[in-house]
């Protein structure tokens, strides 16, 4: 089915696109979302006028957007996560809880433009990548923090801090006590001198 769009649609085409699709997906998607029109003379015209005013629309939404990339380049994110003693954290930080720590900066963000590529799922330093507009993508730092407050390198100090202190008692080679190891022999001993008999 040929029809032409009235909007941007990822992995199909631009504004003012004539393109053939299957007909289900034009009749239950494109067309009832506004998306695209029938083509057809009366449809070309009417694409063809709207056209100018896309492109002005087009270029104001791409400058907004680059402005607003420019506004997030200088934001810090650190959001505070439940961790283990080696930097995992129980549960995990999603776009959706990216987007809130965005709203509590002042920008609203919808969590489909922010790009993961899985959850979080570690203590770290991570970049953020925000889809603002189809040619504008933003990169933001994010920093995963435990609920104290500490980063990756002062857990991983603190437990290296706590190895070398059990690390001599098991390198250091202490003698056996002999009485513990001739006890435990002595019930076993006893069990198989039972079984003999």
């Amino acid at each position: 089915m040929k029809i032409i769009l009235r909007e941007h649609v990822e992995n199909l085409g631009d504004r003012g696109d004539e393109v053939n699709v299957a007909p289900g997906y034009a009749r239950n998607y494109l067309l009832p979302k506004g998306l695209a029109y029938r083509a057809g003379a009366g449809a070309a015209k009417q694409i063809e006028d709207q056209r100018r005013a896309w492109a002005i629309r087009e270029e104001k939404s791409e400058r907004g957007a680059q402005e607003l990339a420019a506004q997030l380049a200088s934001v810090d994110l650190s959001v505070r996560r439940r961790a283990g003693e080696r930097g995992t954290l129980y549960g995990s930080v999603t776009n959706a809880d990216v987007a809130e720590l965005f709203a509590e900066k002042g920008y609203k963000l919808e969590r489909r433009k922010i790009q993961l590529k899985e959850p979080i799922k570690a203590l770290g330093t991570f970049e953020v990548s925000i889809k603002l507009h189809r040619n504008v993508t933003a990169s933001v730092s994010l920093e995963v923090l435990t609920e104290a407050g500490q980063t990756l390198a002062q857990v991983e100090a603190d437990r290296a801090a706590l190895e070398p202190a059990a690390a001599p008692a098991e390198a250091g080679e202490e003698p056996v006590d002999k009485t513990t190891e001739e006890a435990s022999e002595a019930p076993a001993e006893a069990d198989q001198e039972a079984r003999e008999s």
